[in-house]
């Protein structure tokens, strides 16, 4: 496993040193945000709809549109930038960031145990292509392997519980559970090989995947 592509996320400051008269704090952290992307010209629209730190790695393409974010270069900068973050966020269409499954989930309060299969994949030669890529290509690359896993996985009702730099971890039988997720695991894992060799990279990519279930345990 290889995480060197780490160094390319994008971390929001806890905050700032000395806050603006009249503005809050967390207003200022997304005003940062924005600027070190050189999209500062939407943080009056960011501040206006209440999009703090907590919101941000939800936002989808689908409300950057409706936040008058047009231009579809800026938003695909401001969702690989989001996607960058390593907090999952919910599912989107193609034009937004790599998609996750989250949802709301409330579990019970007892104790649970349920069969669970986790996969995890990540790509190969991932050290040779941050030589080769600047930053930004990067993160754009990183952006549609993210987006390809997650979209794909979907369809078999897996549950992207984390992005870790070139790695994701996915759930299936969590929060939704199904007799055969096992199964769906290992189709998920054999379509995300096809879908990640099929993305316009301009070189063949590859993935590894493993996969691994048993019963696990919660309680609330």
């Amino acid at each position: 496993m290889d995480f060197n592509t780490q160094r390319w996320r994008t971390k929001l400051p806890l905050a700032m040193p000395q806050p603006m008269r009249g503005r809050p704090a967390m207003a200022i952290e997304i005003t940062d945000w924005l600027r070190r992307l050189g999209l500062e010209q939407y943080t009056a629209t960011f501040h206006d709809n209440d999009i703090d730190a907590a919101v941000l790695p939800r936002l989808t393409a689908e409300d950057l549109r409706e936040l008058g974010v047009t231009s579809v270069g800026h938003r695909r900068r401001l969702l690989d930038a989001i996607a960058a973050l390593g907090v999952p966020a919910p599912a989107a269409d193609v034009s937004g960031p790599p998609a996750e499954m989250t949802g709301t989930f409330t579990p019970k309060g007892n104790a649970e145990r349920r069969q669970l299969t986790v996969m995890f994949c990540d790509l190969v030669g991932s050290t040779a292509l941050s030589t080769r890529h600047d930053p930004e290509d990067l993160r754009e690359l990183i952006g549609d392997y993210h987006r390809a896993v997650a979209e794909t996985v979907g369809r078999f009702d897996g549950f992207v519980a984390k992005y870790m730099g070139d790695g994701v971890l996915i759930y299936f039988g969590y929060p939704q559970a199904h007799e055969d997720d096992a199964e769906r695991a290992v189709r998920a894992g054999l379509a995300v090989i096809q879908a990640v060799g099929r993305l316009p990279t301009g070189r063949d990519l590859s993935v590894r995947l493993g996969i691994a279930t048993g019963l696990a345990g919660s309680a609330t």
